[in-house]
Formats: structure tokens, C-alpha cells, sequence
């Protein structure tokens, strides 16, 4: 917790091509200036995929909230925080003996190439996107975190900039108020299908 009593936050942000994406982009330039908030960039911190086990655990530990912020790449989240999942989260530090991460919460911020209408049963991917981050909250629950509603934002390249604007305002908003509503800010913006390209 900060001396105000909000809870510190890691924004764990996983991008291969960052300055690709507009709507990534201007969410990190939105909440840029919060004090209890630190912006974490795996890819800007390890070009070469070696991770530093012990930094990562150091951090994890400074913070009482994980946000895990990324594009949708095929279903799933980028290569190195995938790596970064197995590397850090591991078994006798997060899970099994380990219980470093008990109390923590999670919450999968993430961006699609597609819109909400394909996230459904009769929809271009044929299922929700509640489903695809399943394996997400399962791993959350194993490490013994709380999981959190996602939040989502579709067709990220195609939304109109005034709903961008909104997300990021919505997102900088429970930034600065985490823990006050349970139910957590929904997002389901946009329409068309998956391209398998988060933005």
C-alpha cells in the first residue's frame, strides 16, 4: 500500500510492436502520472527473452495488484509474457511450497483485433472471450491471487477515437480506485471479427 492507502499496482505490459499500437499506446500515456502505479515493459526489458527471475520476484512483491496488459496474439498473449508466466510464476515460489503471491490480485487488461460479437458461441471465434482467458484465471488461482473481471477492449484498431478516449479514461479511473467495486469496469466496444491481431 502507498502512504494514502491505495494499493501499489504493477502494469506488466507486453507488446512486441508497441508503437503499433495506437489504442496500447495511448492507455499507457493515460495513466502515465499515477503515483501508485508502476508500467513494467517486458519487451523493452528483454529484447533477448532472458528474464531476470529474481528482479521479477522483487517486483511482485512490491505490489499488491497485477495488471497484465496485452493484445489477444492467437488466443492467447504475447510469447514473452508467456515466458514470463512459466519463468516467474514458478512452482515453489507462487505455487506448491511457494505462497509469495497468496493475497495478490489479477487483472488481464487486453486489446483485440476482432469485436465482441465474435466472442460468442455463434460467432466468428465460437466462443467467449471469458473462455479464452480461462487459462489466465486458472493460473491466477493457482498462485493463489484473486481474479478480477478482465478489461476488454475490442476491435482496437477500428473503435472510434472517442470510445478509445473513454476506455482510457475508464482504465485510468480504476487505476485510481482498484479494490472500491467488485463487479470491475466492463468493456465490450466494437463489432467484425477476430483477426488474430490484438493491435
Amino acid at each position: 500500500m502507498t502512504k494514502q492507502g491505495q494499493p501499489k499496482i504493477l502494469v506488466i505490459y507486453a507488446h512486441p510492436d508497441p508503437q503499433e499500437s495506437v489504442a496500447n499506446q495511448e492507455m499507457l500515456a493515460s495513466i502515465a502520472d499515477l503515483s501508485n502505479v508502476t508500467v513494467h515493459d517486458l519487451y523493452a526489458a528483454y529484447p533477448d527473452f532472458f528474464i531476470d527471475v529474481v528482479f521479477e520476484h522483487q517486483l511482485l512483491e512490491q505490489h499488491d495488484i497485477i495488471v497484465f496488459q496485452h493484445p489477444l496474439y492467437m488466443y492467447s498473449c504475447p510469447s514473452l509474457l508467456k515466458e514470463w508466466i512459466d519463468v516467474v510464476l514458478s512452482k515453489g515460489y507462487a505455487h506448491g511450497e511457494g505462497v509469495s503471491t497468496k493475497g495478490k490480485y489479477w487483472r488481464s487488461v487486453v486489446t483485440t483485433g476482432g469485436a465482441a460479437e465474435a466472442y460468442t458461441p455463434d460467432g466468428y471465434n465460437r466462443c467467449s472471450i471469458a473462455e479464452i482467458l480461462r487459462p489466465f484465471e486458472l493460473t491466477a488461482d493457482l498462485c493463489q491471487m484473486t481474479w478480477m473481471e478482465p478489461l476488454i477492449l475490442h476491435w482496437a484498431r477500428r473503435i472510434p477515437l472517442e470510445e478509445r478516449q473513454q476506455h482510457c479514461a475508464d482504465y485510468r479511473e480504476w487505476l485510481q480506485h482498484p479494490l472500491v467495486d467488485s463487479e470491475q469496469i466492463p468493456s465490450d466496444d466494437g463489432e467484425g471479427k477476430e483477426n488474430n491481431d490484438g493491435e
